[in-house]
């Protein structure tokens, strides 16, 4: 006999994102709707400084990493 419990949460799950989903796609299409007024060199201005605060956080990250491993003493080295 299965269990119940993964059937339920996977059902709620699926009900949850769902939900969120069809209230996100509404959400931006009203917004879309209502702001026609912003101009295409705003949208491209943000997506470049999103696209650029990604990048200097995943280098950062990257650095942090190497760093505290190196600082525990693990071995970097390529084979």
């Amino acid at each position: 006999m299965m269990d119940w419990t993964p059937i339920v949460f996977v059902i709620f799950k699926g009900l949850v994102l769902c939900t969120g989903m069809f209230f996100a796609i509404k959400w931006h299409y009203d917004q879309g709707k209502k702001g026609k007024e912003m101009q295409k060199g705003a949208v491209l201005r943000a997506g470049g400084k999103v696209a650029v605060l990604f990048t200097l956080s995943l280098l950062v990250l990257g650095f942090v990493t190497f760093f505290l491993s190196r600082m525990l003493g693990m071995d970097l080295t390529f084979p």
